[in-house]
């Protein structure tokens, strides 16, 4: 069965009913298995040792490790506490929107990055410089444009144009400032 779905529930519902589907015929009886194969190693006569049992003393009988898809299925899902982040309780969770809740204005206008000691545009300062032209204390640029600036020479005709001709600027256009 092939599914063509874009939608990720109608295939993790047919992963799911395909899972029920095989546990349902796998039910009671099991699939027979055979030994491996003997690529000519042992002689005829010898047989293979059984292997170890476990002391009967013991608290809990170990579990047979059986390879196929519902045992990795359920690997995985004891592994899920581990993946997942912790809970947090509710006065970490009111910090954190306290912090994220702090007022701010979104202003607009148009201040060119300067570049930065690796030649990358320094937008931070851009944009904390718009917003301090607002009367605010600082601020996170939210939208940036970028254009090419270029001299005079490129327009002469038959000219071959060089690297250092053109250069781009970016500026930043909008951003979100707080006190």
């Amino acid at each position: 069965m092939m599914v063509r779905s874009g939608n990720p529930a109608v295939r993790l519902g047919t992963l799911m009913s395909v899972a029920a589907l095989i546990l349902l015929g796998a039910g009671g009886a099991g699939w027979p298995q055979s030994s491996p194969p003997s690529l000519g190693l042992r002689e005829q006569g010898q047989q293979a040792a059984p292997p170890p049992s476990t002391p009967a003393s013991s608290a809990q009988p170990e579990r047979e490790e059986n390879p196929g898809l519902i045992n990795e299925m359920g690997k995985l899902f004891d592994k899920l506490p581990s993946i997942l982040p912790p809970i947090k309780s509710p006065g970490e969770t009111m910090n954190d929107l306290s912090r994220l809740a702090k007022p701010s204005t979104m202003v607009s206008g148009r201040v060119a990055c300067p570049a930065s000691s690796n030649g990358a545009p320094d937008c931070k300062q851009a944009a904390d410089q718009l917003c301090q032209s607002k009367g605010y204390k600082e601020g996170k640029g939210v939208n940036a444009d970028s254009a090419e600036k270029c001299s005079a020479k490129v327009l002469i005709p038959g000219r071959q144009r060089k690297p250092d001709d053109c250069r781009t600027d970016t500026f930043v256009t909008s951003a979100l400032c707080q006190n």
